[in-house]
């Protein structure tokens, strides 16, 4: 294991933070819970039938005896939990909506942590990514002063550790959403022992290129720094100027970035979709994540194709958000 998550179940160690599983009969979400459990850092929480549950883990020859199952349909606080989420949605919904929604294991999972049954949430390996986002948009909210959650990757090669933003949720954000990415992904990279050097990556550098698009950018540095003065941030960047000493010399030569940057937010959905992918694809990079900012609880999202090892890691890092 990198050293991302030894340093991760270092900090965790002692803390028996719980984390929801909304997919429990899942056979890769119930590795993950069995490996999490037995290693007794992480509470898992796994959402399903008691008997299903434990029958595939038989099955599966896995030992989830220090696992916590919950059955939605058998559950001693569901008239609580209807009342709590009829007043957190504030009118949008009446009891029987509520209890409709609420048999639904993500939105079931997701009141566990509104409610403070539980530190965190774990759901996509058979969902969607609006599956799990939905309700937490509803319920958990973003944190005051964030208008949107955003998704970041940790690149992880040997003791290369960096930041990459947004690459999962906002498709064209503007110039104050990039500056509230910004600043979460440095909050972000500050848990994972990164102290952060914030790059605002576009096609232009300390405008060679003038366009719309590349003012977006240089709008956004001045929002970040606004935001969070004390934040090394700057753009607009090319990723050389970023990234190489000897390319930024010549191109940013007064930045306070030096071509050392370790954060970086890309300008829309599709950079940074595509630019995660290469490093992963090509320069071999392990790509951790997405790792979802700006909410008031935390909750991630798996890829559909992941593996139990990724749902494994990214327990660890919920369990470290909630921290």
């Amino acid at each position: 294991m990198s050293d991302l998550f030894t340093d991760v179940k270092n900090k965790l160690a002692g803390t028996s933070r719980k984390i929801v599983f909304p997919e429990g009969l899942d056979e890769r979400i119930l590795e993950a819970a069995s490996q999490l459990a037995t290693e007794g850092i992480v509470e898992p929480v796994l959402i399903g039938n008691d008997e299903k549950i434990e029958q595939k883990a038989k099955e599966l020859k896995l030992d989830i005896s220090n696992a916590t199952i919950i059955d939605p349909n058998n559950y001693g606080e569901f008239e609580q939990m209807v009342t709590a989420f009829v007043e957190r949605r504030k009118g949008k919904a009446t009891d029987e909506e509520a209890r409709k929604f609420l048999v639904d294991e993500n939105y079931f999972g997701t009141m566990l942590v509104y409610m403070d049954k539980a530190d965190g949430l774990v759901s996509g390996a058979a969902h969607s990514t609006a599956d799990t986002v939905r309700p937490a948009l509803q319920i958990i909210k973003t944190k005051e002063g964030v208008k949107k959650t955003s998704g970041v990757f940790i690149m992880v090669r040997e003791e290369e550790k960096y930041v990459f933003a947004d690459c999962a949720i906002n498709i064209s954000p503007d110039s104050q959403d990039l500056a509230e990415i910004a600043v979460a992904s440095a909050e972000t990279a500050q848990l994972f022992n990164i102290d952060p050097r914030v790059a605002m990556l576009s096609f232009s550098t300390k405008g060679s290129a003038k366009s719309p698009e590349t003012e977006k950018v240089a709008e956004a540095v001045t929002a970040a720094k606004t935001f969070a003065p004390d934040l090394v941030v700057d753009g607009e960047f090319q990723f050389d100027a970023a990234f190489v000493p000897s390319v930024a010399a010549k191109k940013a030569p007064d930045s306070v970035i030096k071509g050392d940057a370790n954060v970086f937010v890309f300008p829309s959905l599709e950079a940074g979709n595509i630019g995660y992918k290469i490093a992963q694809r090509l320069g071999g990079f392990d790509a951790v994540g997405p790792i979802l900012q700006g909410l008031n609880k935390p909750v991630n999202d798996l890829s559909r194709g992941c593996s139990a090892d990724d749902a494994y890691k990214l327990a660890l890092i919920t369990a470290a958000q909630a921290q």
